[in-house]
């Protein structure tokens, strides 16, 4: 089965405070994501991550770290 080369984005979801979604990158854009710290609104653009302006990266979740949730 080949590997994905598109960005899958989870429906949205909240809890009393905030809205999440999951972002799921393909493993040649993972390889380019920071590992040193989380990304900046401008990094994670430049990947090709389509989002509106108030989304902030806060996490990094499974191996290789393909999994970015905002």
């Amino acid at each position: 089965m080949p590997r994905s080369l598109s960005i899958e984005y989870s429906d949205k979801y909240s809890d009393d405070e905030y809205d999440y979604r999951h972002v799921t990158l393909p493993v040649v854009l993972a390889r380019l994501v920071p590992r040193t710290h989380l990304m900046t609104e401008t990094e994670w653009r430049n990947l090709g991550v389509k989002q509106s302006v108030e989304w902030k990266h806060y996490m990094f979740h499974g191996p290789g770290m393909k999994l970015v949730v905002f």
